[in-house]
């Protein structure tokens, strides 16, 4: 195998997923892609760093999608100059973030400004920001600190117990009932794992409970803050942000969605660890098997009906697919916090390795109404030296393709209260 064949055999999958996120024709897609391979092995003694070749790869198929919208572009009555500013117009991160804070952040001084701006809405490193000023790194952590006790100071900033009024402590008894009536279709487009809608102005809290106690442990606060685009494809930016009450710790993750007419999908994902940001794209492995659904990452269906392929009976349950699956599998009455609502239980059945397995109850306004989580039996059993059905005897426990699943916990959104 050549040095050629290697690095597209480690790269081709990247590539691949890159072109057809830009080009929705399957067959024009194709056709780009075999583009894409043929100058690169055209050009490929070219590369003097072969370390590089993912980005120059990336480049060359770049390029060739915008050539390829260039020539569609003469078939139909818009110019190029005009696709090219729609494609590229929205690059900035957190503009609505800056301007829903910007009343306060303009009564600190400019020394509290400039650390501020480069923190958070440049996102730089602290050690960036000291060889951006000339500063040294201790002298970044103490203005830094000194800047957000300031800010504080002037902000009315939100307490934990302010938010819990709206998620009660303990999880509101519930009940599930089966339906005589056929299950209706919806259109949902909230985000898979996120309940929020990928749109400008879209916000949520979601509150998650323990199976066994009801206890809430943690909740999330989302929020849309923006456009974003990534690999030339636009989104929107969303920020979540979890608070863990029994450690009392907060997790914040950055993501960038894409909401079609079709479908809804993640983009990228950004993990804060300290001073470093790490981002993770479609183009990424890791990014795939923890953020991707649905073949190269096309997203979950918004357009929502019974497909046949998920059969339950009770609490049996088969798929005729060994993937992970998502389907309508019934329509339910939803009794929660003295309301009842009308729903479809979408399943998702097989993620993370077929030991994941997700209720969500969801009403005619296309929202999340309950979601609930199960567990396959032996999942993390070398964390725990324990079967789920042993630490949770007395859950509610599923069937799945022969599999037993435990139930672990539930979640809710302030949509219901």
């Amino acid at each position: 195998m050549t040095e050629f064949e290697k690095l597209i055999k480690e790269n081709l999958s990247a590539v691949e997923r890159f072109v057809k996120f830009k080009i929705s024709n399957v067959a024009d897609a194709e056709d780009v892609l075999q583009e894409v391979l043929l100058s690169a092995f055209k050009n490929f003694e070219q590369l003097k760093n072969k370390e590089s070749f993912r980005p120059w790869i990336i480049g060359i198929a770049r390029n060739k999608c915008n050539g390829y919208y260039r020539e569609k572009s003469k078939s139909i009555e818009i110019t190029v100059d005009e696709f090219t500013e729609n494609l590229f117009s929205h690059t900035q991160f957190g503009i609505d973030e800056f301007s829903l804070t910007k009343e306060i952040f303009d009564l600190l001084s400019n020394k509290d400004k400039e650390i501020l701006r480069l923190t958070f809405f440049e996102n730089l490193s602290q050690s960036e920001i000291s060889e951006k000023l000339g500063i040294p790194v201790g002298t970044v952590k103490s203005r830094l600190h000194a800047a957000k006790q300031n800010f504080k100071e002037k902000y009315p900033h939100r307490k934990v117990d302010e938010i819990m009024k709206k998620l009660p402590d303990i999880l509101p008894a519930y009940k599930i009932t089966k339906s005589e009536l056929s299950p209706f279709e919806v259109k949902c487009e909230e985000l898979k794992g996120l309940s929020i809608i990928p749109k400008t102005g879209e916000k949520s809290i979601w509150g998650t409970y323990n199976g066994k106690t009801g206890k809430c442990e943690d909740y999330t606060e989302t929020k849309v803050c923006g456009k974003a685009e990534i690999h030339g494809i636009e989104g929107v930016e969303i920020t979540s942000v979890q608070h863990n009450l029994i450690s009392n710790t907060q997790r914040r993750t950055d993501f960038v969605a894409q909401l079609t007419d079709t479908h809804c999908r993640y983009l990228a994902a950004t993990h804060y660890d300290k001073d470093t940001k790490k981002q993770f794209t479609f183009l990424d492995d890791i990014f795939m098997k923890n953020w991707a659904f649905g073949e190269n990452n096309i997203g979950n269906e918004i357009h929502l009906k019974p497909n046949g392929l998920i059969n339950r009976i009770d609490d049996n349950i088969t798929t005729n697919n060994t993937k992970e699956v998502s389907d309508i599998t019934g329509r339910y009455t939803v009794e929660i916090c003295g309301k009842k609502y009308d729903t479809v239980c979408v399943m998702n059945v097989g993620h993370f390795d077929n030991c994941l397995a997700i209720e969500q109850y969801i009403d005619k306004n296309g929202r999340t109404v309950l979601w609930r989580r199960f567990n396959k039996n032996n999942w993390a059993f070398k964390r725990y030296n324990k079967t789920w059905d042993e630490m949770l005897p007395d859950n509610e426990k599923l069937i799945i393709n022969d599999e037993v699943f435990v139930h672990w916990f539930d979640c809710i959104t302030d949509y219901i209260l």
